[in-house]
Formats: C-alpha cells, structure tokens, sequence
C-alpha cells in the first residue's frame, strides 16, 4: 500500500508532493494528461505563498529571469487600483511567473526529492475502508488527496457538496505575440491599459511580459461551448469596441466562466482536498496563493501521521484552518467581482468612491493583509481583530500576538534569516535568549540573538506557522502539537 496518492500535477499537486518528499514520505502523483499543459492559466504569485518559497530555499529558483519578484508597488483590487508606494512594511509580496514554468520548477524539485509522477492515469472510481483509500480498483493508499481542479472527480467520488455560484459573464481569455509595442498603433486610440467598458461588454488588455499582449473580452451571455478561436475572438472585441484591434498572433486561446465555490467538507475519511478542487473565487489574485498554502499546510500533517509523530486529530485541523482562509479570500474575491461588474452610472460612483477610501492607509494596510494571506490567525475567529498585532515578549500562551501567524523572517545576529531555518521543512525551536529546550531529533533547536526580539523563544511549525511564543508552556506546545517533551 502507498502512503499518499495525489490526484492532480498542477501547482497545487505538485507543491504538496514536494512536501511530502521533503518529510520522507513517497507520494505518488496522478495525471491523467499525458505531457505537462503549456498554457499560461496564470501569469504569477502573489502573497504568502511567495514567502513559502523562501522558507524552502526556492524563490532564488523562481525569480530568475522573473520581469518582477518582490514587494507589490501596487494591486488591483476589482477595478480599483490599490498603489502602496510610500508604506514599506506592508507584507503583499508579488512574483511574476507563468504557470507552466511553475509546473516544470516544481516538478523538478520534486523529482529531487524521489517523488513519482505518473501521466496518463485517469481516476474512474475510488472506494475507501478503515485502512486506506483505493482507485480505479487496483490502487492502494493509506491517503488521496484530490488537486484535481474545480471539476475534481476525487470530490464527486468523496461526495463531497461543491455549492457556490456561476457569473453570468463569460470571458474570453487570450495571449498574444506581438512586434508592436502595445498601445503603440493608432487602432489602440481611446484605449488605456486595464478594462475598457462599453455598453456593450468590457475588454481588457495589458501585458505582463514584453512583447505579450493579453486580452479579454466579457459580454453578457450563455456560457461559451466549444473550443476558442481567433476569429471568435475578434468578432467579440468587434461587438464591445466597435472596431478591429491589431492583437498579433494568438500563444493561447480559452473561454472560461468566473465561479465561486466552497467545499463543505476538505475531509471525508481518508479523502482530502486542496486548491481549485477545494474552492473558486470570481476574482483573480487568489487562486494560487490559497491552494498552494493548502498544500503546506496538509503536507506536514500527513508527513507527521505516517511516521508516527502525531494522531490521526492532527488532520482533521486541515480543515478548521483553512476552511477559514478560503471563506476570507472568497469574500474579498466576490468583493471584487461585484466592484468590476456593476456598470453605468451607479458602477462609476461606486469605483470612485473607493479610489478615494483606498487612497488612505489603513484601509490598503487591510486590504493587503487580505490578499496575503486572508487575515486569518489560526486558532481566531476570521475577521478584522485576527491581523498580525503588535510584538512583545509574553510569558507564552494562544494570547502571544505571533501565535498563529507565520513567522516573521527575522535578521538574527549571525547574519542568518529566519526562513533560512526553515529549508529542511522540520518543526524550528528558535531560541532567543530565553534558555528553552527541546530533546528530540526532529525538532531543529537554533540558538540565536536578534535585535528587539519579538519573543524570548518561538516554536514554528513546518509550514511556517508559531505554535507556541514567549518563555511558559512550551513542554505542553511541543507534545501537544508534535508528540515530544521539553525540559528547561
């Protein structure tokens, strides 16, 4: 019997393979298309999950030859532009990448760390018991866990309830290669970068990489059928725009339809989910962030299960964290879904009214926050009050501000950065002063100093996440939370 099976190699699938590989365990990753998709569903990371790469030693891998990597300048929330020049410690962060180069960096990285990838496997049927999970009839495994996307079988198979919403405005996606500069020619006249409305539909066009122009085209409509072409495409910017626009050569053509859903259930037995097969947003900005942070979260729970540091309970804390994240970013999401539909006179209002709101601080302070990492504090309440909070040295307890949050990338004396602890994706005792210890060989034990610590010891998880801050109670953290004892 196999101890994992994952059902899906995009980036969600492959992140979590990746974690599990890291850990020890020997995942088996399923896909039933036989060569790796070269279309650029999406055109970069933005949020936590970039911080995550850095935790594991893989944004330097990333980055190269990325157009941008780093702290977002600005973001646009709907159609409103949020612009966060001049406040520096805000922590949006934003990497420029195509979704095929993510695959092939993580599919590498994954073959490095001994995970097997099988293409061309299509699940049919799937069937679980008190001891594991099969496919197709024949396929054993103690876990499967669904990234197959917003149609997952592997969820229809669990019985798993999908309820959400369809828009009603189709899009019509494209990249296309272009020699002139765009904007350049006089047909672009009246044009600006962005979404254009009209009375007749919305087009969008921008471009994230030179010589690349993207297009979009949303008019009101039954859902599009069939497989996208050039010529559809140009009668649509004909019937929004009036006029023909010289696009250049189409790289990828898709029709799509925005949705927003939520899974009831991320487990059922042995059954999990994660990414788009968990959840939709209407908006972009999101998708990737959400569902690759699943994975780190999931990864190192069912890597402690299968060898045997902590309980089966421990999974079932999968869900109640990050349950809560999506329900945040499909909040925000429809947000801006609505902000970006409602057209006319009422429509420009609201976007101007905005423009205003979110010129001053604060409200781009939370807004950002949302768009990181959905505001959520494990262990809270989701809402305004779950924000980061301030620092201090507390006695150690739920109340320290860092618990629950991920670990800020503290610059310790020796020059090291905090996230350079966290490569080996093992559970990190940082001490810093307070004398804490830990007597357990998977818990990496670092002493260090820093400038105004924010605690005299923390205890991060592998995923990133504090678990236990301050100087009391770190025996009952690490055998709560990983199954060992601590002395001081």
């Amino acid at each position: 019997m196999e101890n994992v099976l994952i059902v899906g190699a995009g980036p969600v699938g492959l992140m979590l393979a990746c974690e599990l590989g890291l850990a020890g365990a020997r995942p088996i990753v399923l896909e039933k298309r036989t060569e790796p998709s070269e279309l650029p569903r999406a055109n970069g990371l933005g949020g936590q999950i970039v911080e995550f790469l850095d935790h594991r030693g893989l944004l330097e891998r990333f980055s190269a030859g990325s157009p941008f990597a780093g702290r977002a300048p600005g973001f646009p929330f709907g159609s409103v532009p949020l612009r966060f020049a001049g406040i520096d410690d805000l922590p949006l962060q934003l990497l420029l990448i195509q979704q095929p180069r993510i695959e092939r960096l993580l599919t590498e990285r994954a073959t490095e760390l001994g995970v097997e990838i099988r293409r061309g496997y299509e699940v049919r049927s799937l069937a679980q018991d008190a001891e594991g999970v099969t496919l197709n009839g024949g396929l054993r495994a103690r876990y499967v866990v669904g990234c197959d996307g917003g149609r997952s079988l592997v969820r229809e198979l669990a019985g798993i309830g999908f309820p959400g919403t369809t828009d009603d405005e189709p899009l019509r996606l494209g990249h296309f290669r272009t020699d002139v500069g765009v904007f350049e020619s006089p047909q672009f006249d009246g044009l600006e970068p962005g979404w254009t409305r009209t009375p007749h539909g919305r087009l969008l066009l921008t471009s994230l990489h030179p010589g690349v122009l993207v297009a979009g085209v949303r008019e009101k409509g039954e859902p599009l059928e069939g497989p996208a072409t050039i010529e559809d495409f140009r009668a649509a910017v004909r019937r929004v725009v009036g006029r023909d626009l010289p696009l250049g050569e189409p790289i990828w053509l898709s029709n799509t339809v925005s949705q927003a859903r939520l899974a009831e259930r991320y487990r059922v037995g042995r059954v999990f989910l994660a990414g788009d097969a968990a959840h939709l947003f209407p908006a972009g900005g999101s998708a990737l962030n959400v569902g690759m942070t699943d994975a780190a979260n999931l990864g190192w729970k069912l890597a402690a299960v299968l060898r045997g540091r902590a309980s089966g309970g421990l999974l079932d804390t999968y869900e109640s964290e990050r349950r809560p994240v999506a329900e945040r970013a499909l909040m925000q999401t429809r947000a801006q879904a609505v902000i970006d539909q409602v057209g006319g006179e009422d429509g420009a209002a609201l976007r101007e009214l905005l423009t205003e709101v979110f010129a001053f601080e604060q409200p781009l302070r939370h807004l950002a926050g949302l768009l990181h990492d959905s505001g959520v504090r494990y262990g809270a309440e989701p809402g305004p009050h779950t924000g980061s909070g301030g620092s201090g040295r507390g006695s150690g307890s739920a109340d320290h501000p860092l618990v629950g949050r991920f670990a800020p990338d503290l610059a310790l004396a020796d020059g090291r950065r905090l996230a350079e602890l966290m490569h080996a994706g093992r559970p990190v005792l940082l001490d810093l002063g307070g004398g804490a210890a830990l007597d357990d060989d998977w818990i990496d034990v670092v002493r260090a100093r820093a400038d105004d610590p924010p605690a005299d010891a923390l205890l991060i998880r592998p995923d990133g996440y504090v678990a236990w801050a301050g100087k009391d109670g770190l025996a009952e953290a690490a055998e709560r939370l990983f199954g060992v004892p601590a002395s001081r």
